[in-house]
């Protein structure tokens, strides 16, 4: 403890760091739950209102504000290794949410099938969280503009900077000039400008809480430098997460995002701040543990995610009747020709017969020209 108090920081700060955090995760779930709610409502109504009119969009909107607050404000009090897994607590309170407000009604058996997943995944989550909370660093400095200027230029964070610079760099040629538009890669550069968000959003924090306490650091440059770093980064990642929104499935984004922006962030806390410099082998492995607790959790509870399939409703020809068919269920697949002439990009999967519409079709002079041929020729065999 003595320790902790020689670097500024105590088992106070970070529990109220940590509290703070999960304060503002559940905060963000509520209010998009609630923005949702308005953006269904309009839509299921003859209200020809915009969203951002309701007093709901707006109830929403505030408590997003409230909830990101208090997220900005726990990285001054709680080192990054704690503050940003913690981000699993915002699934976790979006999948209760979802559950709550579904009102489904079915089975026992039915809803453990289906919820079966979910229902595992928030329970590792409930634990690893605990686990990384309970063995999590300890101790943290505060973050005066020296101290910030001090780490900047040492060496492991110039190395550290340098490789992310070269890494940042190589994917974003193979995404521009490669065409390479991977999950895996868009996610890479969006947890790589996470672990700059990350690390500016600390020191920014913590130099704005230490002038609110009376220790003025907005007047030193670094502060300018890290705030427009932090600005840039924030911007830059909802611009490819936007990019990835448009190419890939929200669950699978959503788990793998989280996944990899915890992961660099841990690493940046580690190299920038020094976070786990004090720390035994034990408390690291379980914070580890943790983690991947976590992680796993997280992924079981996006899986589980009902997917939308779009209609696409596609028409088939039978060439021996001639009447079209329309079909109304597929898959989003090319459907293979078994005998019929098809049109679209859906197949019938149910195992149940395709709709027929009776559609009048009027008989062409080229058909009746063809029927004339085939009487003209008996000795060509009719089907």
């Amino acid at each position: 403890m003595d320790m902790s108090r020689a670097y500024g920081g105590s088992y106070t700060d970070n529990l109220i760091g940590t509290l703070l955090a999960i304060f503002g995760n559940v905060l963000v779930s509520i209010s998009l739950s609630i923005q949702k709610y308005s953006h269904v409502t309009l839509a299921g109504t003859k209200d020809l209102r915009a969203f951002y009119h309701t007093k709901t969009w707006w109830c929403g909107f505030v408590l997003t504000c409230l909830g990101e607050g208090a997220n900005f404000i726990s990285y001054a009090f709680a080192p990054l290794a704690l503050v940003a897994p913690l981000n699993a607590v915002s699934v976790l309170t979006s999948s209760i949410l979802g559950l709550i407000f579904l009102r489904e009604k079915s089975k026992p058996k039915d809803f453990a099938k289906r919820y079966g997943l979910s229902f595992l995944g928030c329970l590792l989550t409930i634990g690893g969280t605990y686990l990384f909370v309970a063995f999590g660093p300890n101790s943290h400095e505060k973050l005066k503009a020296e101290n910030i200027v001090n780490h900047l230029v040492g060496w492991p964070v110039l190395l550290y900077l340098l490789l992310e610079i070269i890494t940042f760099c190589l994917l974003l040629y193979f995404y521009k000039r490669r065409n390479a538009n991977s999950l895996i890669i868009i996610l890479t550069l969006v947890a790589l400008l996470g672990s700059v968000t990350v690390i500016t959003v600390k020191a920014v924090s913590g130099m704005l809480v230490l002038t609110f306490e009376g220790n003025v650091q907005l007047d030193y440059p670094i502060f300018s430098v890290m705030f427009v770093c932090m600005v840039a980064s924030v911007v830059f990642q909802a611009s490819f997460l936007s990019q990835a929104c448009k190419l890939h499935d929200s669950s699978l984004i959503a788990s793998f995002n989280y996944i990899l922006s915890t992961v660099l962030a841990v690493v940046a806390g580690a190299v920038f701040y020094l976070e786990f410099n004090k720390e035994d082998i034990l408390h690291i492995c379980m914070f580890l543990l943790g983690s991947a607790l976590c992680f796993l959790g997280v992924f079981l509870i996006t899986k589980n995610k009902k997917k939308t399939k779009n209609f696409e409703p596609y028409v088939t020809m039978d060439m021996v009747n001639g009447v079209p068919t329309i079909h109304d269920k597929g898959l989003v697949v090319q459907p293979d020709s078994n005998g019929s002439f098809s049109y679209g990009a859906l197949v019938n999967n149910d195992g149940a017969a395709p709709a027929t519409h009776s559609v009048n079709l009027e008989l062409t002079p080229a058909r009746s020209r063809s029927t004339e041929a085939s009487h003209g020729q008996p000795d060509l065999k009719r089907d």
